[in-house]
This record gives C-alpha cells, structure tokens and sequence, in this order.
C-alpha cells in the first residue's frame, strides 16, 4: 500500500512529501524514544509518534521509514516541516491516536 493511500484512509494531513506519496508501505513501529526508534524503525516502515521536532526527521531519513504520521493532534513546528521538505521525509498529522492509526494500519495489511 502507499502512503498516499494510507493518508486518504486516515484523513491525514500532509506537512511534507505529498509529491512522493506513492511510497511503498510496509510494516509498522509506534513510539516516541528516538533512540529506541532509530534502531527498531526499519526501511518501508510507517513509523507513529507524537514528537514534533527537526530529530524526528533525521531518525526518519537515517532509517528510510516510508512516513512519519504524527498522531494525536500534535503539530510539528515550521522548521520541523522544512526540514522534512529538505529531506524528503513524508510527514503526515491528524487527530487519530496512535492507537488507532495502528489498528487501522494492521487492518489494512500493514
């Protein structure tokens, strides 16, 4: 599955990497510790978290995960954005917990 499909299916919204969307997806790892992250994170992977700030970008782009979805109404700040633009890191927010972005994404095959 694409990201872009996972965000329509989501209703997230795009902070960056809308024009590389079609990404491909495959599994999943939720957490906020980025050093836990950066080594449980793998290539392809959505990775969940609430952490807004530029680190989630670098851990993002060392690892290769196919997005970042930023769960539970938090907003990353405009350098944070930028950062994932320079990057080309996917990031996506919305109102959805962690908890569900995940059931939805196992539900999807994720």
């Amino acid at each position: 599955m694409t990201v872009n499909e996972i965000a329509k299916k989501l209703n997230l919204t795009f902070y960056a990497g809308e024009e590389i969307a079609e990404k491909l997806a495959k599994g999943c790892y939720i957490g906020d510790l980025l050093s836990l992250a950066m080594s449980k994170v793998t290539a392809e992977n959505v990775w969940i978290t609430i952490q807004t700030n530029m680190n989630v970008v670098a851990v993002a782009s060392l690892v290769e995960a196919a997005c970042v979805i930023v769960a539970d109404g938090c907003i990353p700040d405009e350098k944070t954005i930028e950062k994932a633009k320079e990057q080309d890191v996917i990031l996506l927010g919305g109102e959805i917990s962690a908890f569900e972005a995940a059931v939805a994404l196992s539900e999807m095959g994720i």
